[in-house]
This record gives structure tokens, sequence and C-alpha cells, in this order.
């Protein structure tokens, strides 16, 4: 995002919501046809995740994925920029929101679904008091400064350096602030292990039950729905008997239930990112 792209960002947010969608949609449906490569890793990721569908139903997921994806970086510009009270309107709360009043910390479970920024700025304006978020520092500066500028937008929030490991992370959980993590991609063989995903062996990041564990805190699943009126943040209740002893075990569970979270709005996954590009020894990859 260059400086004119961020002027037209803000300009964006004075525009109303069916429009945006609108435009969103025309860019999202353009960019399935020309970004052939995205474009193959959502179908790849699609074939592997759902070898009961026929091509057809791929296709028309991965092109659905396409224009939610475009659909929501276009609703940055209000979620970042609009008057604090349309983003009170357009980002409800619901479900299990009661978790997010305690005064004791806990780890949100926040799924890669493409509403993720829209439910973190709704849970910290009218949820959460005190949050965290871990941060990869963006190599452009005036990208940097403005997704900083809106993740902490809303609420008292500290963005945690990635690189700075885990120390931060469990301070600040003991400290009483809510992580919010979003732990479902790829990040490479170091400290991953390989559980099923889908019923496909994956390497994934057993961060949700280590962080919780360390930080001596619940896991709540916050799960971000795009809807016509703009998004709805599902809270769900606090998981029972998690985590547990078993590292490993835990991390299979965070991946069974996330299934079930695509499972009812498979076009809002985060398609676009290869979720399998590291594979067990001796497995050849995917893409």
């Amino acid at each position: 995002m260059t400086h004119p792209g961020i002027l037209l960002m803000r300009a964006l947010a004075l525009l109303p919501l069916p429009l945006l969608r609108a435009l969103g949609s025309a860019i999202g449906n353009v960019l399935f046809v020309l970004a052939g490569k995205r474009r193959h890793i959502a179908l790849t990721n699609l074939r592997l995740c759902f070898p009961e569908w026929n091509e057809a139903l791929r296709r028309q997921v991965a092109r659905q994925s396409f224009v939610a994806f475009s659909q929501a970086f276009i609703d940055r510009a209000w979620v970042w920029h609009a008057p604090a009270e349309v983003v009170r309107r357009r980002v409800r709360l619901t479900g299990a929101v009661d978790e997010l009043r305690q005064p004791e910390a806990a780890v949100l479970f926040a799924p890669h679904f493409y509403g993720m920024d829209a439910g973190g700025a709704g849970i910290m304006q009218q949820a959460v008091a005190h949050g965290s978020s871990i941060y990869t520092t963006q190599p452009d500066a005036a990208t940097d400064a403005w997704i900083r500028a809106g993740r902490q937008r809303f609420g008292d929030v500290v963005l945690l350096n990635r690189d700075e490991g885990l120390k931060p992370i469990v301070r600040s959980l003991r400290e009483g602030r809510y992580l919010y993590l979003l732990p479902d991609m790829d990040f490479g063989p170091a400290d991953s292990v390989f559980v099923p995903f889908f019923g496909v062996p994956t390497a994934t990041l057993p961060s949700l039950a280590r962080f919780a564990r360390l930080g001596r805190t619940r896991v709540v699943p916050t799960v971000t729905r795009m809807t016509p009126a703009g998004y709805e943040v599902q809270v769900h209740p606090a998981w029972q008997d998690y985590p547990t002893d078993d590292l490993e075990a835990d991390t299979a569970r965070m991946n069974r239930e996330l299934e079930g979270y695509i499972r009812t709005m498979p076009e809002q996954y985060y398609w676009v990112h290869k979720r399998f590009k590291t594979r067990p020894e001796g497995e050849t990859g995917v893409y």
C-alpha cells in the first residue's frame, strides 16, 4: 500500500457498503481469471480437502473465495477509517460474548477467514479492553504503518513481533491481555507437528495449546463470517479440557474444530495460501 493507495482506502471508507461489495466482487472475479498461480493453489487446496466434490463445484467455491478475499480487503477501508459508529453497526458479536468480558485473559482462536481483520476490530471495540496479536513487520514502511494503525485502532492493543519469540507473548497473557491468534498457516517445518487437516498430514504450529498452557488460560474460538450487512463474529464457548498434556493431540483437535467451522462457509476461508507446502519427509510437493 503506497501513500496514494492509503488515501484511496480512506476515500472508499465513505462509500455505501453495497457499492464497496460490488467493487470487491468485480475485482475478485478478475483476479480469479488473471492470478493463475493463486487460482492453482486454491483449487489444489480444495481438491485435497474436499475430494468428494466435483471439479465444477471446486472452481465455483474457489471463485467465490477470490471474491470474498477482494471484498474483505476493500472492507478494511471502513473498518480502519470510517467513524467508529459505522464499525459498531456493521460488525456484530454473537454467541458466547461474555467469554470476552472475563477479567482473566484468553487465547482467542481466530482462524484465517477473510473477515479476520474486521473481527479483531469488532472484538476490541465492543468487548475486550486489553488485547494483543502477533505481527510480522512489513518491508514497506507505509504499508507497515497503515496495518499497525488499523489493528491498533480500537482498545488497548499490543502488537507482538513474531521475531521476538515466546516470552513477550506469555508475559502478555499473564498480564491479562487477550491474544488474538491465527495459527492455521504453514510456517514451515520448524516447531511444527504433522497432524491431520481434512485427512491430510499437515505441518501445523502447536502454538494455540502451547500459549494457553504457558499463559495458564483458556481458548475461546472467534470465527468471523462476512454478511451482506458487514460481519458477524461468532464467539464460541471456551473449549473444555483444553489444553491437555499432549501437545500433538491438542493440535489435532484444533484442526478438527477448524474443519467444522470451514464446512459452514468454505468460500470464506483463506485457500490462496499454500497450506500444504511443507510435506512429511519423503512425500512430494502438491503444488
